[in-house]
């Protein structure tokens, strides 16, 4: 768990790798302070289910250096290895 907020939380950036390339993206916070729980124990949450399939497809790290945000108005969970450079738009 992270104790402390996202240093991009509240900002947006530009996904630089991964399936979500080039697209903004609107940081809430780290997905386990905003869920409770690591993405792994999110059992039945939408948004980890996507991250999990993505995190298999894509061979994203499997740590909880994942990132809760909208990209457009759905909720997305993404890994910062994906963001690359930290580039706020």
């Amino acid at each position: 768990m992270h104790n402390e907020k996202c240093q991009l939380a509240g900002t947006t950036t530009t996904i630089k790798k991964g399936g979500f390339i080039g697209l903004e993206y609107q940081v809430e916070d780290w997905w386990d302070r905003v869920y409770g729980k690591s993405w792994m124990d999110s059992n039945g949450n939408p948004a980890a289910m996507n991250y999990g399939v993505r995190a298999g497809l894509e061979d994203l790290p499997l740590n909880d250096e994942v990132l809760y945000g909208k990209i457009g108005p759905f909720g997305h969970l993404v890994h910062m290895s994906e963001i690359g450079d930290v580039e706020v738009v």
